[in-house]
């Protein structure tokens, strides 16, 4: 049996080899194929890069996402994820990279991917991810000093915010 999209993500997995240690013994970037979609993890440093391969090498050209995933018991805490599609071979890859609580910063596509943007504001917003090279991360899904980042698995469910007073509608 094979995998939708094998022949593309057995030449990625050849591009980007198999989990490599670093010096401190843990595993740098290594591949899988999980639910159909080729997953390839990398330390931070190393995502713009491998992703600039992706998008020139095997025409990953459109940019889905990027979320995070919070694991409140595991250090690093957080996965940040992007999703890819090759329209061309119509196939998806996922790239995850592990960030601390205590420094959640990501790079940003925003010079590969002109739409990582605004995705990255939203993953800002609701993570409190900072993605290095994002020269706006205003919030664009919750308002000026929100207290918190919603998708957190600690925030409080029922926290309440501060009340954000009206404008006053404008008269003709």
């Amino acid at each position: 049996m094979t995998t939708y999209g094998s022949d593309i993500f057995e030449r990625v997995k050849e591009r980007f080899g198999k989990a490599e240690d670093d010096l401190s013994g843990t595993a740098r970037s290594s591949t899988t194929v999980q639910h159909s979609i080729l997953v390839l993890h990398f330390a931070p440093g190393e995502v713009a890069g491998a992703v600039k391969v992706l998008r020139d090498e095997f025409g990953f050209d459109l940019f889905l996402d990027v979320t995070a995933v919070d694991w409140p018991d595991r250090d690093p805490r957080f996965d940040v994820v992007w999703h890819f599609y090759a329209t061309r071979n119509r196939v998806r890859v996922r790239v995850k990279t592990a960030v601390t609580l205590a420094d959640p910063v990501a790079p940003s596509l925003t010079a590969l991917y002109g739409s990582a943007g605004i995705m990255e504001r939203e993953c800002h917003d609701m993570y409190g991810i900072r993605f290095d090279g994002n020269a706006d991360l205003r919030p664009i899904l919750l308002y000026e000093g929100f207290v918190g980042h919603p998708l957190r698995k600690d925030y409080p469910k029922q926290k309440e915010q501060p009340l954000v007073p009206y404008r006053e509608e404008a008269k003709p």
